[in-house]
C-alpha cells in the first residue's frame, strides 16, 4: 500500500520573493539578505563578491522581509511575516553563527477576509511601531516600547477597502502611513493617515491626492531631507508631498521592483515586467523638489526585487527568471546598455511543466523542465551526481595505482602519469600532439610494481617500491639516491616499522624510525597547515586493533589513537582542508568511510560521524577543480567529498566502478583527472562540484508552457509561446517545435492559430498502427470568453525529422489534458472527458473518431490513467475515479472525495491511492474503498493522507533521478517526481509500513532537538490548512527534516539517539540511505 509516503526536496526553491540590505552579522559589514519563498540566504559583501554565510529553511512561506534598526542598537533586526500570520524578529549570534529570536507572536484575527493583493508589512522609519495589512478594512499595529521591545498588537479599521500599496512616510513627527487604494469606480486615489498609538485609532493625515494614473500599483517613500513619496503608475511616474506635485510621463510598463541607490534618495532603480531597468532620478535643491528623470540602464531578469549593494553593484532578484549580480558601468557598451551582468544564480522555477528520461540510456533519470517565464523561459536539464566528460581513453588491464608527475618542482603543469601494475610500471607523457604516449624516466625500477611517487622538492621524483626508494631528478631523468630496506618518505614497513625520511637536494635523510606494535594497512601526510611543502602530522591506520593514530612530525611522536570498532580494517586514510577546517578522512575495506574533525595544534579528533559509499574498498585521493579541494573516493560507486557552508557534502559520479584516480593536470588537458576502471584508463574534466547538475536551454525569449519526450524518434516536443512587446495588447504567439533531444536544437516548427495556444501533449500509440504519433490538446482563448468554447486535437508525426500533421480534430472547447488508454486517445475537454479511437478511412488516411464521454465535472484539468480506471483532478471538485466499460464501451463515475480542493496535479500511486495536490500548497491521498459494505461507502474516495507542503505543485510524475540499485533497500522503493513554481525539484516516496513508522519516531524526536527558526512550529507549518480547516500531517513525513540529522553535531545526533533508544552509526546509516532516493 503507498499510504505511507515520505516528501524530500532534491533542488532546493531558487525563486527570490524578498531582498534587502544592510548591517545584519556585524555593525561592519554590509550584508545581503535574500528570502526564497520558504528558505532564508544570508551573504556578506566581500572585495570577492557575495560570500554566503548561512541558508536555513523557515517553517513558513514568507510575506513580508525588513531590517530595521531599534534605538540604541548598532546593528540591524530582522523582521518576518508568514503568510500563516506568524511573525518572528530574528538577531544574528556572531559566537554560533546562528540566527536568534528576539521576538514571535501570530497576528491572525478570528474574522476577517485576507486580502486580495497579498500581505503588507512595513516598519516606521523611526522604529515606532510595524504596521501590517492582512484583512481588508484592517491595519494592524504593533508597537515597539522605548527599550525596542515588541508591545501587544492592535487592529485600526480601514475605510479603504480595496488597498494597492501602504508604506511609512519618512520626516513625520508622528508614524503616518500613505494609502494608495482603489475606490469602487476603479479610480485610484492616494491618502495619508497618522497613527495615534493612544487613541488606537488614525487622525486624517497631511495631505491626500486624488485620481492618479488608472495603473498607479507602487509606492516609493523618500527618506529625508527630501521626504513625501513617489507614485509609480504604468504610464505616469508622480511625486507627491504636501507642498509639492511633480509628474513624468513614461513609457507604458508594469513595474515590479524597486531599489534605493543613494541614503538621501535621490535616485531609484526601477525593474518593470519586461525585465528592462530605469534609473529614476530626483532633481531637488535642498529640501525642494524640481522634477523628475528617467533614463533606460539596460535588460536583466525580470525583477522581483533590486537590492542595491555598493560601488555600482546591484542584486536583482527574479522569480521568472536567473537572479543576477549586475554592475552598472558609467559607460555605455556598444549596444548601448550600462548594465554588466558578473554573476548569475541559477532559478528553476516556475516549473510549467517537466519530463524523466534517460537520455544517457544509464538508468538514471533526468528532469527536463519547462522553466521561467515571459522572455526568461528557458528549459533546464537536471540530474543527480557529477558528470565526467571524457576526453581521452586508453585500453590497460589490471592497474594498481597511478600517479602524476611534475617535471620540475615550479612546473605548473603535470607531465608525466605513472601506472602502476602488479609486476611492472609504465610512464605515459603528452608528447607535442597531445597524444599520450609511453615514455621513460630512467631512474625509476620499471620491473616492480609501484607503492607510491610523487614529485619531492629541489626537481626530484620520489617512487617507492617494496623493494627500495628511489630519488630521481625530474630535469636528466637520472637516479640521484637509493635507500635499500623497504622504506618510504614515512613508509609503513613489515613487521610495523614506521619509517620517516626527509628528502634534501640529491640525498633522503632518515630523520626517525618507530616500532609499532601492529602491522600497518594504510598512512598518509598530506601536507595541511601553514606551510605547503611540509607535513606537521601523519594519519596511520592499524591491522589487528583497527585503528587510526595520528603522529607528529619529524619526531614521530603519538598524539592520538582513535579505535574504529568492527572487524573491517581501515584501507586509506587522508588528512585534508575544506573551507579552511582540516578534516582525517579513513575509509574501510567494506565500503564505510569515517570523517573527523582534526585539531592541528593538538592532533585531537572529534566530531566522528560515518557514511556508507558502497561496498567495496575506497582509495581516496584530493584533487582541485574551480582553486577549491575535494577529495575522490575511488569504489564501486565512486563520489566526490566537497564541502559547502562549512558542511561535508558527498556527491555521486556518473560512472560504474572506478578502481583508482589520481589528478593530471596537464598542459592539453587542464584541471583533468586520471580515473581506472574496468579494463581502461580515462582522462576527463569534471562538472562542477555540486550535487545536482543542471543544464540550460535558452529557448530566444519563448516561454515553454508543456514538453513530452518520444524514445522512438529522439526528440522533445514543446508548446511555447513568444511574447511581442509591440502592441500594446501584448499579442502572443504559440507554437509546437520539436527538438533533437541530444543537441537540444529546434529541428521543425508548427504555428498555432491566432489566439489558438496549446494546452496539452502527449507521445502514444494506437491500437492497429505500428506507428508512434505526437497528440497535442488546444484552447482557442478569445478576448471575450470567459472559458474556450473551442479547441482542436492535433495528430503528429515525427518524419525525416519534421513535424508532419496527421490528423485534426476540431473540440467544444479547451483540451486541458490528454491520455494514452488502451489504444485509444483520451481527452480532458472543459467540463467533459472524451475518448476517441483512431480509425482507418477508406483512402487509407486517419481519423480521430469520438467513442463515448463523461460529463460531471466543473472542469476536468488533470487526469491519470491505469488500466481501465481514470483519476480526474478538478478546479474546484477535488478528486473523481472514473472507470470504462468494455462491453457497454461507457465511461462511468465510481467514486469520488467529496472535499472541495482546488486541484493543481494529480498521480496514480498505485491500484488503491491517488494523490493529489492543491492551491493552498497540501498534498493529499486518496484511498478507493473497493471493500465498502453499502453502495455509499464504495463511492466515497476517503483521504488517508494530508500534509502541507508549502509549495505550488505544477505537475507529478513517475520516476527517479538516481541510479537505482537493486542491490540496495531504497531501489525498491517507488519514486514519483514533482515541479513546483518555486523551482522546487520533490520526490514523494513511498515506504514500507515498519520503515515508516521507524522514520516517524525519528522525526517526532527531531522535532524537539532541531528547533526552528524564529520558533515557528514544525508541527503547525506541516498541518493542512486551507480557508476551512486545519489538521494535522498524517501519513507523509517531511524527508528535509529527518535528512538534516546528519548535519547535527555529534552531541545533538547523540540526544536524539538517545531518545531513540538506537545508537547513532545506525541512525546514520538509516537515513543516509535515504538520501539516495534523490
Amino acid at each position: 500500500m503507498s499510504i505511507w509516503n515520505y516528501v524530500v526536496t532534491a533542488h532546493k526553491p531558487t525563486n527570490v520573493t524578498h531582498s534587502c540590505v544592510g548591517n545584519f552579522t556585524s555593525p561592519q559589514e554590509l550584508n545581503l539578505i535574500i528570502a526564497k519563498c520558504t528558505r532564508i540566504e544570508i551573504h556578506m559583501l566581500t572585495p570577492q563578491g557575495l560570500q554566503p554565510m548561512l541558508d536555513v529553511p523557515l517553517y513558513g512561506r514568507i510575506a513580508t522581509l525588513e531590517l530595521f534598526r531599534p534605538h540604541g542598537e548598532v546593528q540591524d533586526f530582522l523582521f518576518i511575516a508568514t503568510e500563516r500570520y506568524k511573525f518572528c524578529v530574528l538577531q544574528w549570534d556572531p559566537e554560533t553563527s546562528e540566527l536568534v529570536t528576539r521576538a514571535m507572536g501570530d497576528v491572525s484575527d478570528r474574522i476577517g477576509r485576507p486580502t486580495d493583493n497579498g500581505q503588507i508589512g512595513i516598519i516606521d522609519p523611526d522604529c515606532r511601531l510595524i504596521g501590517l495589512h492582512l484583512y481588508d478594512g484592517l491595519f494592524k499595529v504593533i508597537p515597539f516600547d522605548n527599550k525596542g521591545q515588541l508591545k501587544e498588537a492592535f487592529n485600526i479599521r480601514l475605510e479603504e477597502l480595496q488597498v494597492l500599496d501602504i508604506k511609512f512616510l519618512y520626516g513625520c513627527s508622528r508614524s503616518t502611513i500613505v494609502v494608495l487604494y482603489q475606490d469602487n469606480k476603479e479610480a485610484r486615489h492616494v491618502k495619508t493617515y497618522e497613527v495615534s498609538l493612544k487613541d488606537k485609532d488614525f487622525v486624517e493625515g497631511p495631505w491626500s491626492q486624488n485620481n492618479l494614473d488608472n495603473g498607479a500599483d507602487l509606492l516609493i517613500p523618500v527618506p529625508p531631507p527630501i521626504c513625501g513619496v513617489i507614485i509609480v503608475g504604468e504610464e505616469t511616474i508622480v511625486y507627491c508631498s504636501a507642498t509639492a506635485f511633480k509628474a513624468i510621463p513614461i513609457r507604458p510598463s508594469i513595474t515590479r521592483a524597486y531599489g534605493r541607490v543613494d541614503a538621501d534618495g535621490s535616485r531609484y532603480l526601477l525593474g518593470d515586467h519586461a525585465g528592462l531597468l530605469h534609473l529614476l532620478v530626483i532633481t531637488h535643491e535642498k529640501e525642494k523638489v524640481t522634477g523628475l528623470k528617467i533614463e533606460l540602464l539596460g535588460e536583466t531578469s525580470i525583477a522581483s526585487s533590486i537590492s542595491y549593494l555598493d560601488n555600482a553593484f546591484v542584486y536583482v532578484g527574479s522569480s521568472y527568471g536567473d537572479s543576477q549580480l549586475i554592475k552598472l558601468n558609467l559607460q555605455p557598451d556598444s549596444k548601448g546598455s550600462y548594465v554588466e551582468v558578473l554573476e548569475r544564480y541559477v532559478n528553476l522555477g516556475p516549473i510549467v511543466d517537466f519530463c524523466v528520461v534517460d537520455l544517457e540510456r544509464q538508468g538514471q533519470g533526468q528532469v527536463v523542465t519547462c522553466s521561467g517565464a515571459f522572455k526568461d523561459g528557458t528549459l533546464r536539464i537536471v540530474r543527480n551526481g557529477i558528470g565526467i566528460n571524457e576526453q581521452a581513453s586508453v585500453e590497460l588491464q589490471g592497474i594498481k595505482g597511478m600517479w602524476s608527475l611534475r617535471s620540475s618542482t615550479d612546473d605548473v603543469y603535470d607531465t608525466f602519469l605513472v601506472v602502476s601494475f602488479i609486476s611492472e610500471t609504465r610512464i605515459l607523457a603528452m608528447n607535442l600532439e597531445d597524444e599520450l604516449e609511453e615514455t621513460e624516466i630512467e631512474g625509476f625500477d620499471s620491473q616492480v610494481q609501484t607503492m607510491f611517487c610523487q614529485s619531492a622538492v629541489h626537481n626530484q621524483l620520489v617512487q617507492v617500491t617494496s623493494s627500495s626508494v628511489r630519488l630521481v631528478s625530474s630535469v636528466s631523468r637520472e637516479l640521484r639516491n637509493q635507500v635499500e630496506s623497504p622504506t618510504k618518505i614515512l613508509l609503513a614497513t613489515g613487521g610495523g616499522h614506521l619509517v620517516y625520511l626527509e628528502v634534501g637536494d640529491g640525498v633522503l635523510n632518515e630523520a626517525k624510525h618507530a616500532q609499532l606494535e601492529y602491522e600497518i594497512s594504510c598512512l598518509d601526510l598530506n601536507p595541511i597547515g601553514e606551510n605547503p611543502i611540509y607535513s606537521q602530522l601523519a594519519a596511520v591506520g592499524m591491522w589487528t586493533d583497527i585503528s587510526v593514530r595520528i603522529f607528529s612530525l619529524p619526531d614521530l611522536n603519538l598524539i592520538t589513537k582513535e579505535q574504529l570498532g568492527g572487524e573491517i580494517i581501515p584501507r586509506s586514510v587522508l588528512l585534508c582542508t575544506f573551507e579552511g577546517i582540516s578534516y582525517l578522512l579513513c575509509a574501510l575495506g567494506d565500503g564505510h568511510l569515517l570523517n573527523f574533525i582534526l585539531n592541528m595544534s593538538s592532533g585531537e579528533l572529534t566530531d566522528r560521524k560515518k557514511v556508507s559509499l558502497g561496498t567495496q574498498p575506497i582509495t581516496l585521493r584530493t584533487f582541485s577543480s574551480k582553486n577549491a579541494t575535494h577529495v575522490f573516493a575511488a569504489s564501486d560507486r565512486p563520489t566526490v567529498i566537497y564541502s559547502s557552508n562549512k558542511k561535508l557534502l558527498y556527491s555521486n559520479v556518473n560512472l560504474k566502478e572506478v578502481s583508482h584516480m589520481c589528478p593530471f593536470n596537464s598542459a592539453a588537458f587542464p584541471d583533468s583527472l586520471a580515473i581506472a576502471k574496468e579494463g581502461e584508463l580515462t582522462i576527463g574534466t569534471i562538472d562542477d562540484i555540486q550535487k545536482l547538475h543542471i543544464r540550460t536551454i535558452p529557448l530566444g525569449g519563448e516561454q515553454a508552457r508543456r514538453i513530452c519526450h518520444q524514445e522512438q524518434t529522439r526528440s522533445f516536443a514543446v508548446c511555447s509561446l513568444k511574447f511581442s512587446q509591440s502592441s500594446p495588447e501584448e499579442s502572443e504567439m504559440h507554437f509546437i517545435r520539436l527538438l533533437d533531444d541530444q543537441t537540444f536544437e529546434f529541428v521543425s516548427t508548427y504555428a498555432l492559430d491566432t489566439y489558438e495556444c496549446g494546452c496539452s501533449i502527449l507521445s502514444c500509440f494506437f491500437s492497429d498502427d505500428a506507428n508512434v504519433y505526437y497528440c497535442v490538446g488546444t484552447a482557442y482563448v478569445l478576448p471575450e470568453e470567459n472559458e474556450p468554447t473551442k479547441g482542436r486535437i492535433l495528430v503528429f508525426a515525427v518524419e525525416d525529422g519534421k513535424l508532419q500533421l496527421i490528423a485534426e480534430k476540431e473540440t467544444k472547447g479547451a483540451v486541458y489534458s490528454l491520455n494514452s488508454f488502451n489504444g485509444k486517445l483520451l481527452a480532458a475537454i472543459n467540463q467533459k472527458i472524451q475518448l476517441y479511437k483512431w480509425m482507418l478511412r477508406d483512402d487509407g488516411t486517419h481519423e480521430l473518431q469520438s467513442e463515448c464521454g463523461h460529463h460531471g465535472h466543473i472542469l476536468a484539468l488533470y487526469v491519470q490513467t491505469r488500466g481501465d480506471f481514470i483519476i480526474v483532478g478538478d478546479l474546484m471538485k477535488s478528486i473523481s475515479l472514473l472507470i470504462y466499460k468494455h462491453e457497454e464501451g461507457a465511461i462511468e463515475e465510481r467514486a469520488r472525495d467529496y472535499n472541495a480542493n482546488w486541484m493543481s496535479a494529480v498521480e496514480i500511486l498505485d491500484d488503491d491511492i491517488y494523490l493529489g495536490a492543491e492551491n493552498n500548497f497540501n498534498i493529499f491521498t486518496v484511498r478507493k474503498n473497493s471493500e465498502g459494505a453499502t453502495d455509499e461507502e464504495r463511492a466515497r474516495l476517503e483521504v488517508v493522507g494530508e500534509y502541507h507542503l508549502g509549495e505550488f505543485i505544477n505537475r507529478f510524475r513517475h520516476g527517479s533521478l538516481v541510479m537505482r540499485l537493486p542491490d540496495s533497500e531504497v531501489g525498491q522503493i517507488p519514486t514519483f517526481i514533482f515541479g513546483t513554481v518555486n523551482g522546487v525539484i520533490g520526490v514523494v516516496a513511498s515506504l514500507p509500513h515498519e520503515h515508516y513508522l521507524f522514520l516517524e519516531k525519528l522525526q517526532t524526536s527531531l522535532r524537539k532537538v532541531i528547533k526552528g527558526v524564529g520558533g515557528l512550529s514544525h508541527e503547525n507549518w506541516r498541518s493542512f490548512y486551507n480557508e476551512k480547516k486545519t489538521v494535522d500531517a498524517r501519513n507523509f513525513l517531511d524527508g528535509d527534516l529527518i535528512e538534516s540529522f546528519l548535519d547535527l553535531s555529534r552531541a545533538r545526533m547523540e540526544e536524539v539517539s538517545r531518545q531513540m533508544a538506537v545508537p547513532v552509526e545506525e541512525l546514520s546509516k538509516r537515513v543516509e540511505e535515504l538520501t539516495r532516493l534523490h
